[in-house]
């Protein structure tokens, strides 16, 4: 049997065993080692272990937990709650200003957690019930939430592009400026798509109420308050990174001790609070860690069989693929992917088959992680399986089917869709802010 046709079947193998339910580093992780004592007999038991010290060894992981915590604190403490009440105030008077406001709120919550699961949770339990209540459209919202959700994975400080620059060796300072203007772009893509459809459809997002606009200046500027304070744990954490001054690893701490000083300091900090935030931060990580964990040794068979120098043979030997053709087939891979597997679990296992063959056509490693990233956020809202699609069925009132819920993502995927053209057909949105800051 070739080699070819071993990866063939790994894969398969395991999307098969993703389509029975299996929890995914279970499926990962079986896979690759069964493969891998089927190949390499009892030799082959060392590379979990391997992978095991691998892990413990990348340091910058520390960023992780630190980084989740930050963002749980803020929203346990109910910070968010004051960040969703100033939009509601400065945007409710517009039509469909609830739901731009949403976007703002996601926009500030993807900069205190670089997670889409935060935002996810934030707006399904604080802005979907109160946008149903003021008689927006049940659809329109829910995709509303979900898109805005997955900035989190892009605007820095994202997890994700932490993780891409451990496996690509690029600087992370230059993949998290590099992922902050293709953030807005995408936010403000969304913003005017939600602006111009509730102008043309007025009744899928009503304005607020004449009673409800009379807030006077004075309660107008202290809610602006509640938006300056996550700012200034987000310019406080990135700004000392970036001048050099603190490491990713002391940046992320700063960040964890600002949250919580915040949540003291607004006197939200309670032993609750606290066990709450603790509880689910060590879920999240612990998934993470399993994850990535199995992915390594998934990695580590396909690595074995050869399957950098396969792929760079098939796509440019036997298909004769041009480097844009290539490009995009890579990102449509991606966009299959997503509908079995999370961004960790993708990025670990294919990474490092595609970024050598990412530089040896001549891109840039930085500006490929920005369109691995969104090619990521839009395969997790595709259906039939992404995976927004499960938690917003999870997070959702009763009367949101899942039908609602598929309708919901599709114009916002187009919206997606065409910032990662115009992102790729103009690198320099996501090159510009890099190059300005640490030169050419």
């Amino acid at each position: 049997m070739s080699y070819e046709l071993i990866a063939l079947l790994m894969f398969s193998s395991m999307m098969l065993l993703l389509l029975t339910g299996q929890r995914v580093f279970a499926a990962i992780g079986f896979v690759a080692s069964a493969f891998a004592l089927a190949l390499w007999g009892e030799g082959a038991s060392e590379m979990p272990f391997n992978a095991s010290i691998q892990l413990l060894n990348w340091y910058p992981l520390l960023t992780l937990p630190l980084f989740i915590y930050m963002g749980y604190m803020l929203s346990e403490s109910g910070i968010a709650d004051d960040l969703y009440r100033m939009f509601h105030v400065w945007a409710g008077p517009v039509r469909g200003g609830l739901a731009i406001g949403t976007i703002g709120l996601m926009v500030i919550i993807s900069a205190m957690n670089g997670l889409s699961v935060a935002g996810m949770a934030i707006g399904a339990s604080i802005a979907l019930p109160e946008l149903l209540r003021r008689g927006y459209d049940k659809i329109m919202v829910t995709g509303v939430i979900q898109a805005g959700s997955s900035l989190g994975i892009l605007i820095p400080p994202s997890v994700v592009l932490i993780l891409y620059g451990m496996i690509a060796r690029q600087p992370i300072g230059q993949l998290w400026l590099a992922g902050a203007l293709p953030g807005l772009l995408l936010a403000g893509l969304f913003i005017a798509y939600i602006a111009i459809r509730c102008w043309i459809q007025p009744r899928l997002g009503p304005p607020l109420p004449l009673a409800e606009r009379q807030v006077g200046w004075a309660e107008k500027v202290r809610l602006l308050g509640a938006g300056i304070l996550p700012l200034l744990i987000f310019f406080l954490m990135t700004g000392l990174f970036l001048m050099g001054l603190t490491s990713l690893v002391e940046s992320a701490a700063v960040g964890a001790g600002a949250a919580t000083v915040a949540a003291l300091l607004r006197r939200r900090l309670s032993l609750q609070v606290i066990e709450d935030t603790v509880r689910k931060t060590l879920s999240i990580s612990c998934m993470f860690m399993w994850i990535i964990l199995a992915a390594l040794c998934f990695g580590a068979v396909f690595d074995g069989l050869g399957a950098v120098n396969a792929i760079r043979f098939l796509f440019l030997d036997q298909w004769g693929l041009s480097p844009w053709e290539i490009i995009i087939l890579m990102q449509l891979s991606y966009l299959v992917m997503g509908t079995f597997l999370d961004d960790t679990a993708m990025l670990v296992i294919v990474a490092p088959l595609y970024i050598p063959l990412v530089v040896s056509l001549g891109f840039d490693p930085v500006w490929y992680g920005v369109l691995y990233t969104i090619s990521c956020q839009i395969a997790y809202m595709t259906p039939p399986f992404g995976y927004n699609l499960f938690l917003m069925r999870a997070m959702a009132p009763p009367e949101i089917s899942l039908r609602d819920i598929y309708v919901s993502i599709v114009p916002f995927v187009g919206v997606m869709i065409v910032g990662l053209a115009l992102i790729m057909a103009f690198p320099q949105i996501a090159l510009w802010l890099p190059g300005l800051y640490y030169g050419s």
